[in-house]
């Protein structure tokens, strides 16, 4: 295959880890951004997106050469939009070069001499781009002066220059996850674009500002990541950190499982205590209270290998007394901890589009910038250690409770003679309308129980929740009733199988 000779402002089709080839162009990284060391590749902006990459030549393709073919495999909505607005490009670039030469000059001036500035979607200029997703692509000169200021900027540094001006919005702007205390002109970039939301309650939010779209340039922390629990959050999580250049460790009580991480190019940790002394950060994600105790304070456990000044991160979905316990056992060494438990499912996990909930240790948080980008699509820092266990106890206990009202809907139709598919369909019309209902329900009407989130983690998180309200003098006989069904359910051989599976609860 001959070799393919690519320079600053071509077009292209670029593979990116598990992501379909995406159209793009190729730009000037910032010149703070190292090029990766023994991989020959090109810093490329994606269309339709607020992302960039460095690509490996052997992944990426002239864009015209190739149009038809990927338009073939590829037919999502986003893809679409992203062909459409490298078209839109096109047109643009076209009627450029037929105007006169004195007034493109006298244009390419204008341009240099105007403040760069990156736009948000409430910046008042932004209404002069017909393409939205094309936002810092608006000149179509591929001169590299002039692309390698506009390559820099968007997702890749996910701030304002500082010779830009920012709009006074105490609720909206873009945020550097690893660096948020210092002035923009010393902010390092960052894959993703981020918004930082402050609550009155204290608590963070930091979020993707665009979470469909693909993952961008992902520069991979220094440290040594491991990683504890490859269950079936876990090992999603473990895939997206390695793909996206992470060095990790991996230990899991059923070593087999450890075999397919270690393909990929992960390194294998005897024990829990082993993982912890050779890493600077060290998670942790399995399936109650007690594994979560007995991997920290069990023998070969956690507290026999972490080192001073190193982090454990609990991501466990766990009450919060066990998460105050953990975290003063840890930090009483002077370790570090960060609690962060995930929302999601296999499915997210898989796809890196995890919610991951956040207390502890702010600096830890910060530390954990780009692991958090690789696996999930948005972040918050909820405070001190303990709130985050509190708030995902709460989302899980919304979630069990709707998943067994939605089952106890389909069997009330079927009772009373309504078509369950129906149902769905008017269900799927309305207010209530999601992906989860959808992909649940459909489960359900086909007999597919095949686990995404385990019938039994999330009776579990049921009991937790009702506790902690017990604890708090706080009724919570919604989540009781739920609780219940979700123990027929266990009763009935399900705990294995996925939370949809409560429906076996009301048929039997």
């Amino acid at each position: 295959m001959a070799t393919v000779h690519l320079r600053i402002g071509d077009l292209v089709w670029g593979k990116l880890g598990r992501y379909p080839p995406w159209p793009g162009k190729v730009v000037s990284p910032p010149k703070d951004l190292k090029k990766p060391r023994g991989k020959k590749c090109h810093f490329v902006k994606f269309f339709g997106t607020e992302d960039h990459a460095w690509i490996k030549v052997e992944q990426l393709k002239p864009y015209h050469a190739h149009k038809e073919e990927m338009i073939k495999i590829n037919k999502g909505k986003r893809f679409q939009q992203a062909v459409d607005a490298v078209e839109d490009f096109l047109k643009k670039a076209k009627g450029k070069e037929q105007n006169s030469d004195s007034k493109g000059e006298s244009k390419g001036k204008k341009t240099q001499n105007k403040p760069l500035k990156i736009l948000d979607e409430d910046d008042e200029d932004l209404s002069a781009l017909k393409d939205p997703s094309d936002k810092d692509l608006t000149d179509s000169d591929p001169e590299p002066s002039t692309v390698e200021r506009l390559g820099g900027a968007g997702p890749g540094s996910g701030f304002k220059w500082e010779n830009s001006p920012v709009k006074d919005d105490p609720h909206f702007h873009h945020f550097l996850l690893s660096q948020s205390e210092k002035p923009a002109s010393s902010m390092e970039p960052i894959s993703k674009r981020l918004k930082i939301v402050e609550e009155d309650s204290g608590s963070t939010s930091i979020q993707a500002a665009d979470s469909t779209a693909i993952n961008g340039s992902i520069t991979p922390t220094d440290k040594r990541i491991g990683f504890l629990g490859l269950g079936l959050m876990g090992s999603g999580v473990v895939s997206n950190l390695l793909k996206m250049g992470h060095v990790v460790t991996v230990w899991n009580r059923t070593a087999e499982k450890c075999d397919l991480f270690i393909q990929e190019g992960a390194r294998l940790g005897r024990t829990p205590a082993e993982v912890t002394s050779m890493c600077d950060i060290t998670f942790s994600c399995v399936s109650d209270p007690k594994a979560a105790r007995d991997l920290v304070l069990g023998p070969s456990g956690v507290l026999q290998g972490i080192r001073p000044g190193k982090c454990y991160v609990e991501m466990s979905t766990v009450d919060p007394e066990t998460i105050t316990e953990l975290s003063q056992v840890i930090t009483s060494r002077g370790r570090r901890f960060l609690e962060a438990p995930v929302a999601g499912s296999q499915q997210l996990s898989n796809d890196g589009m995890l919610v991951i909930v956040a207390a502890g240790d702010r600096s830890v948080y910060e530390d954990c910038s780009s692991c958090f980008q690789a696996m999930g699509k948005t972040s918050f820092f909820l405070g001190e250690a303990g709130n985050a266990a509190r708030m995902m106890l709460i989302l899980n206990m919304v979630q069990g409770s709707f998943m067994a009202t939605i089952a106890e809907g389909l069997t009330l139709a079927q009772a009373t003679g309504q078509s369950q598919q129906t149902f769905l369909d008017i269900l799927c019309q309305g207010q209530m309308a999601s992906t989860f209902v959808d992909q649940k329900c459909q489960n359900i009407l086909q007999g597919n129980f095949k686990p995404d989130y385990y019938l039994k983690h999330i009776q579990k998180d049921l009991r937790l929740a009702i506790s902690m309200g017990d604890m708090a003098n706080h009724p919570t006989p919604m989540a009781a009733a739920a609780n219940e069904v979700y123990k027929r359910a266990k009763a009935l051989d399900q705990s294995d199988n996925d939370i949809s599976a409560v429906y076996r609860a009301y048929i039997h």
